[in-house]
């Protein structure tokens, strides 16, 4: 049986908070402001996990009125989802992401972030593939408010 899982998260940018996409660390005067790492790849990545095998969200799996997340690392929270799937026999097949920021300019970053996380997801990295898209200075996104970003995972057991 395969079931596909879309994801999606955004997080405005702030100061003094380090920008962190994909488990990547970004050079940037701003960084993403949220109870945990706001890491919103791999926040959309474990949404994408958990809807493919019905498990709800990752406020539902995650909480942000749980202590226990605050500054968390977002890597624990894609592990978790990824124990979830192999608890019923599921595997990842592909993960397709998009990254929607205005600034900074991900292409230097995105092979980086693409072999992360194969490396999460356990998957070679030619099965993952990292996009970067602006805003076109439409939006919160387009006016450098914020990053969002968008994730389709394939999973089969």
């Amino acid at each position: 049986m395969i079931r596909v899982g879309i994801g999606y998260d955004t997080h405005r940018l702030g100061p003094d908070r380090p920008l962190i996409l994909g488990g990547v660390k970004i050079a940037h005067s701003l960084g993403l402001v949220g109870h945990s790492d706001a890491d919103v790849v791999l926040h959309a990545l474990t949404d994408a996990l958990l809807g493919a095998a019905g498990f709800g969200d990752i406020g539902d799996a995650f909480p942000d009125s749980d202590p226990a997340n605050k500054d968390r690392d977002s890597a624990v929270f894609v592990a978790d989802a990824l124990a979830r799937l192999r608890m019923l026999g599921y595997r990842v097949v592909n993960a397709d992401v998009n990254i929607l920021a205005q600034e900074p300019k991900l292409g230097p970053a995105k092979q980086g972030i693409r072999e992360n996380l194969a490396r999460l997801l356990g998957v070679e990295v030619d099965r993952v593939n990292v996009k970067a898209k602006t805003g076109e200075r439409v939006g919160s996104i387009g006016r450098c408010e914020a990053i969002g970003c968008q994730v389709v995972v394939l999973i089969e057991n």
